[in-house]
């Protein structure tokens, strides 16, 4: 039975990280620059973990009983997201593309692992996957089943979070072309805008 749980939490964990949100635009985003990429996996992969232990373990319920709390990551979220979309869409707006600038161009370690914080703390859709909804899962195992199961989840995690870094790195020559660059960084604004929208229609 714990091998059943344990496959139960994998799956569904990959189930909620996998489609495309604004932890895995970023971490695609570092992997084809392969500026400091491993880390920006780590740290999304640790708050994943600790939230997912949350939820499972009943901190969940903390959570959602706190209206306050949830509108001020709410409305974090929405306008840190704006943000971002903006900063993408001006680096297509300039158009400054060029394959030997833009891999080896990179960013300061303190700023990777802020905006990396930023980008998974400030996106309610991460408690709403991780505490919410695999909690609350979660919450219906006992014993060793529910260790199991957590196990399971947070090993999708792990295996996601670095995939994604190193299958991006590996592909960095093709990625990190101009046109596909620019595609990129496009496409990342609009997720970036969608779930911003997303967001807001829950708020307002």
């Amino acid at each position: 039975m714990t091998t059943s749980a344990l496959f139960q939490g994998l799956i569904l964990g990959l189930g909620m990280i996998i489609p495309i949100g604004a932890q895995n635009s970023y971490i695609l985003s570092q992997g084809i620059k392969r500026n400091h990429h491993f880390l920006a996996a780590t740290i999304c992969m640790l708050c994943d973990v600790l939230l997912i232990g949350l939820g499972i373990f009943g901190g969940g319920k903390l959570i959602a009983s706190s209206e306050w709390l949830m509108l001020l990551i709410g409305w974090g979220g929405v306008s840190f997201l704006v943000v971002y979309a903006a900063i993408s869409f001006k680096s297509v707006w300039i158009n400054q593309y060029s394959v030997a600038t833009h891999i080896t161009a990179t960013t300061s370690r303190k700023k990777i692992i802020g905006t990396t914080f930023a980008v998974t703390l400030l996106n309610p859709h991460v408690y709403l996957d991780t505490v919410m909804i695999l909690g609350s899962v979660g919450g219906t195992f006992d014993g060793n089943e529910k260790w199991a199961f957590a196990i399971g989840t947070m090993l999708a995690s792990i295996l996601w979070f670095y995939t994604i870094a190193f299958g991006a790195a590996k592909l960095a020559p093709w990625l990190g072309t101009p046109n596909v660059q620019r595609l990129i960084d496009s496409l990342v604004g609009i997720i970036m805008l969608i779930v911003a929208y997303s967001l807001l229609t829950t708020l307002i």
